[in-house]
């Protein structure tokens, strides 16, 4: 979607059309849940927010200005503040997910099962901070500069952060 097309749909929100909501949705649900769950490293909890993502997009659509560029930048930032706020509200650690469901079990091999789970424990190496920042440059294909702007951190930070996770990574045998 287009930076133009964006501020279509957000004008459209803004007037009550609801196929606004729709084409954002269906552009960005994948992008606005791996931020979420890049965060909160939990399935159920990512999945509630980022349903409430929308909605809260549909109710603040009335104090958005139209922007030349960076739409995704500014939707990581809603993604990101919202998720941020959860946190804080439950003042507890997210239980992560550590291993796959027994029906998960079934229908996956023993290899992929141990694969899976390579991956998760490669990731739950890394810091909040570092898995964020990789879950944005690699799921989202969000740029430096985007996630820079999006968790209001400078860019040196942001790429230091990805090249540290990374590291990590390569560790575990990741790529």
């Amino acid at each position: 979607m287009t930076q133009e097309e964006f501020n279509e749909c957000m004008e459209k929100m803004k007037s009550g059309d609801k196929d606004g909501l729709r084409r954002i949705y269906e552009a960005y649900l994948s992008y606005i849940y791996t931020i979420v769950y890049g965060i909160v490293n939990n399935r159920e909890n990512a999945e509630d927010l980022t349903s409430e993502f929308f909605i809260k997009l549909w109710d603040i659509s009335d104090h958005y200005v139209a922007q030349q560029n960076g739409h995704k930048a500014y939707l990581a930032t809603v993604a990101r503040n919202l998720t941020l706020d959860f946190l804080r509200k439950n003042k507890r650690e997210v239980l992560t997910e550590e291993i796959p469901e027994t029906e998960d079990l079934h229908s996956s091999t023993e290899e992929e099962v141990i694969s899976d789970m390579g991956l998760k424990e490669a990731l739950a190496s890394l810091k909040e901070s570092e898995r964020q920042v990789v879950s944005m440059k690699i799921l989202s294909e969000m740029t430096f500069q985007e996630i820079a702007d999006a968790l209001q951190t400078p860019l040196g930070t942001v790429t230091w952060r990805y090249k540290n996770a990374l590291e990590k990574l390569r560790r575990y045998g990741y790529e």
